[in-house]
């Protein structure tokens, strides 16, 4: 069965199992400790580190390891702010940071700093110059994640770190997409990442901190790890999370070519195969191995469970599943559509004959499932009867108004496209929803569907989205 899900966790390297197989025979003593078992498991304690700190690009008394990357994000932003209090309480992050650093800024916040977001574009990533204009007298830290975790845009961290230099502010960067493809460019200050990304076991991360960034780590005093992470070291973890990142990064370049060629026809062809398809962050400067597409008139709970009885483990950052009504706050962010939002990971070794079996099946897969909600082949045509619109008081047969309010992703979206057809051109279709998935959704099918997109307001039970019948 085909994992396509790498982004969430990758596949344990066979090098991190054969090291972790290793070493629980001879990692399981305190490093801490002078004697003969203690000294053993030092040595392997400090080439892990040397391992991870050259593929790093930092010296090795830099870098901390950490019981998973969350802790590391946590620690590291916790440690320069209170390091740098004196200079102030303000935090800068971008809108589509991984959700530990948005947690941390937000318990910041709620202890009374401040915190900026910085917007990003519809690709997803931030500009060098709004970066910037966040950055104040008072800012303390900075974050900015190297690559984003569910649509693969990478960032320009190297052009951010040098204006953070320049204003004389640390900038933390959130490595874990990116890590195992390569080290991260530019000046930055601080660095987080997480071993089951690249295919290290789980419950390991790393924190690098470089000498001169003021850092006080929060929490009771601990001896081990600089004091930078409490507890006891996990060494056979660490040394298997340092040996897999040693060999993938060996080969990241020939297989990041390999995956990359992979998602370029899987960007191309999707949309061909199936209609009304918006593959969304930016087509070059992304991860090899990530990408991520929404699909009109789908449930994307649904698409995600039909994919995976076909044979195809995959992820979402769509409205439309159980854990969640709202869209992921990354789709939000870019202003993309959220409704059927299927992300496309790779693991290193996927095979060719995967990825066109994934494209044999996705089509049909979308078939049916637009089918169950009314959506025929062609997209919206309806399947079902259409219908009936309520005339829009005072205003006649040019404008209708569509009651969805009750009803989740994708069906206010489904409706509008069922009831454009009863307007004439320049007839303007309301909707009414209470799904936040809306304000993403119905400005997207506008876009898609070539119709024009007039704004929204506050109605009773929800919100109203106008929509004008352009063709």
């Amino acid at each position: 069965m085909p994992y396509f899900d790498a982004a969430s966790s990758a596949p344990l390297h066979p090098v991190a199992r054969q090291a972790l197989q290793a070493s629980l025979d001879e990692g399981w003593a305190d490093p801490a400790r002078l004697y003969r078992e203690g000294r053993r498991v030092r040595l392997l304690l400090d080439a892990a580190r040397e391992a991870a700190a050259e593929a790093v690009g930092c010296r090795p008394d830099e870098l901390v390891f950490t019981s998973s990357g969350t802790r590391a994000v946590h620690s590291g932003i916790a440690g320069a702010l209170s390091g740098r209090r004196r200079v102030g309480g303000h935090l800068v992050v971008s809108a589509v940071e991984h959700s530990s650093v948005l947690h941390s800024a937000a318990a910041h916040e709620a202890a009374g700093g401040s915190v900026t977001e910085v917007a990003v574009g519809r690709a997803g990533a931030v500009t060098p110059d709004a970066y910037a204009a966040a950055l104040t007298g008072t800012t303390a830290l900075a974050c900015l994640q190297s690559a984003n975790h569910e649509v693969g845009t990478e960032q320009p961290v190297a052009e951010v770190a040098e204006a953070c230099r320049e204003a004389g502010v640390p900038l933390l960067v959130d490595a874990a997409q990116s890590l195992g493809w390569g080290p991260v460019r530019g000046a930055w200050s601080l660095l987080a990442a997480s071993a089951h990304k690249w295919g290290g076991p789980a419950g390991v991360g790393l924190l690098a901190v470089r000498k001169g960034v003021r850092f006080v780590p929060q929490g009771p005093a601990d001896e081990r790890e600089s004091g930078r992470a409490a507890g006891f070291e996990n060494v056979p973890a660490i040394v298997a999370a340092a040996a897999s990142l040693r060999v993938v990064r060996a080969e990241a370049d020939a297989e990041g070519v390999r995956l990359r060629g992979l998602v370029d026809r899987i960007r191309a062809r999707v949309p061909e195969l199936v209609p009304d398809v918006e593959v969304v962050g930016d087509p070059l400067r992304r991860l090899p191995h990530l990408v991520t597409f929404s699909c009109l008139y789908v449930d994307g709970e649904t698409l995600l469970h039909e994919l995976d009885r076909a044979g195809f483990s995959v992820s979402s950052g769509s409205s439309c599943t159980s854990s969640t009504l709202t869209p992921s706050h990354v789709l939000r962010a870019m202003g993309v559509l959220s409704e059927g939002n299927v992300r496309i990971s790779l693991p290193v070794g996927t095979a060719e004959e995967d990825v066109e079996r994934f494209l044999a099946v996705l089509p049909g897969v979308v078939r049916s499932v637009r089918a169950r909600l009314g959506v025929g082949d062609a997209a919206g045509t309806p399947a079902e009867p259409v219908p009936e619109a309520a005339p829009d008081s005072g205003a006649g047969v040019d404008a209708l108004v569509v009651d969805a309010l009750g009803k989740r992703c994708p069906i206010p979206v489904i409706e509008l496209a069922k009831v454009i057809g009863k307007v004439p051109v320049g007839g303007v279709v309301t909707v009414l929803s209470d799904d936040e998935a809306a304000r993403l959704d119905v400005p997207a099918w506008c876009e898609m569907r070539g119709q024009g997109y007039e704004g929204a307001h506050p109605a009773d039970g929800g919100t109203a989205y106008r929509v004008r019948r352009v063709s």
